[in-house]
């Protein structure tokens, strides 16, 4: 009996030690190569930023958790899920404790593997959609969450800050002479649009961070903006937001930045943007002095395992009315489409296919959210309307949320812009889902903010 008791007090240091918080950070280089499509033009030149896929894996609290967040335009229906499933087997736990992200920056890829195999079926160019360079830079991430799992460190506190960004986002959807919405384009050449008010728009970029003592070990920025200064110039760009965390980067060298678009399907910097070159810069600096202010009014709190919850939401998305399998199969039989597509018609046309067969068969979108003491964070899909972010922060203090999740969706509007005329957003080009779609998710906000 002795012995025993000897044995397992043995243990205890062993125990207490298996049940200690820890971070591991992951930093990847997703840089396409030269020839390679990026989401609308091919690679021309590999420039000084490349593209990163980077986050953190928190241990300790259960099976891992793995958020991630990818220098891209969108992963896509199964791109997202498979992405998901290649995490967490490098992580050691399950797809549903994986989140993944992309910042939506335009000179970068975008991958959907199902609209790829419906392409290739058909016979029809895959053109952005060909995953042959994608797979691989993925693959990079999920080995380096592997890698980054032996170099964990203690995690003893977290933090909360939160600044208003001056000068960056504004309302896409802006109210026109004849109650028409008109659209002010993320680089918008119309003085007149630029001079409308900045209308809706969460001024705030949010700051989590985890610490080891007096040490930051990862800084997590959340921003509802759509993250273009200029683009279409077949070079691969992080664009404003890169070019901020690598600033924030450069002043805290010992933490690893991550940075996620929040709800900025309806928000850009049109207003403050008219294309000119210099701009991408002066808004990254702009968005970097926010972060810095977040930072620097951060709120630390100790953090014990138990105080780390993860909770997810599997919802339903209704499937948008215009949204027809016979009509998109013979579409994609003749090479036919309807106007208004900036991706070539076939690919346009398989990626809504994809889409509804999906949603059609009852395939889930998980909705995570992330408990840190008393901070949440929520995982979102689509390209959502800002409303959503300040309708979540309504319902609770220091709540952060991060959009772009899976963009088999599209643009998510809130049920009344649906019926709204003018802008693009929540046109059929531009949506796969129905104005019933606000109900559904916000419901399940309400139920993962409610603990």
């Amino acid at each position: 009996m002795k012995t025993l008791l000897r044995f397992g007090l043995a243990l205890l240091p062993a125990l207490a030690q298996a049940a200690e918080l820890r971070l591991a950070t992951f930093d990847a280089d997703i840089t396409p190569p030269v020839g390679s499509m990026l989401a609308y033009d091919p690679v021309v030149r590999v420039d000084e930023m490349t593209l990163r896929g980077r986050g953190v894996v928190l241990l300790g609290a259960g099976q891992p958790l793995v958020l991630c967040a990818l220098d891209w335009l969108g992963l896509f229906n199964e791109a997202h899920e498979q992405f998901r499933a290649d995490l967490a087997r490098a992580a050691g736990t399950t797809p549903e404790r994986v989140a993944v992200h992309c910042v939506h920056q335009h000179d970068a890829p975008r991958m959907d593997t199902s609209a790829e195999k419906i392409l290739r079926d058909f016979a029809r160019p895959v053109g952005a959609w060909d995953s042959t360079h994608t797979r691989p830079l993925l693959a990079r991430v999920a080995e380096a969450v592997r890698l980054a799992l032996t170099n964990a460190q203690p995690v003893t506190h977290a933090g909360w800050g939160s600044a208003k960004v001056e000068g960056v986002a504004s309302n896409r959807r802006i109210p026109g002479p004849d109650g028409r919405l008109l659209v002010r384009y993320t680089t918008e050449k119309k003085p007149e649009k630029r001079a409308a008010p900045e209308g809706v728009i969460d001024p705030n970029v949010d700051a989590i961070s985890f610490w080891n003592g007096a040490q930051p070990l990862a800084v997590l920025s959340y921003y509802a903006c759509h993250p273009q200064s200029y683009y279409r110039m077949g070079i691969p760009s992080p664009d404003f937001p890169g070019i901020a965390r690598f600033f924030r980067g450069q002043c805290v060298p010992g933490a690893l930045h991550v940075h996620f678009t929040g709800a900025g399907g309806n928000v850009g910097a049109g207003k403050y943007n008219d294309g000119a070159r210099e701009n991408r810069l002066l808004l990254a600096t702009r968005l970097a002095d926010g972060m810095q202010r977040a930072f620097e009014a951060t709120e630390k709190f100790p953090l014990a395992a138990a105080e780390v919850g993860w909770r997810v939401e599997q919802v339903r998305l209704p499937i948008a009315a215009h949204l027809n399998e016979e009509q998109l199969l013979a579409q994609l039989k003749t090479g036919q489409t309807a106007p208004g597509s900036r991706v070539p018609a076939d690919a346009s046309d398989a990626e809504r296919l994809a889409f509804l067969r999906r949603a059609a068969a009852g395939h889930t979108t998980a909705m995570p959210c992330l408990r840190l003491g008393g901070l949440r964070v929520l995982h979102l899909p689509g390209e959502l309307f800002v409303e959503y972010q300040l309708a979540a922060k309504a319902l609770r203090p220091r709540v952060a949320m991060a959009a772009y999740g899976d963009e088999g969706p599209l643009y998510i509007g809130t049920q009344r812009a649906y019926a709204e005329v003018g802008g693009y957003e929540t046109e059929p080009r531009s949506s796969n889902v129905a104005p019933e779609v606000e109900a559904v998710l916000m419901d399940a906000v309400k139920k993962l903010l409610a603990d």
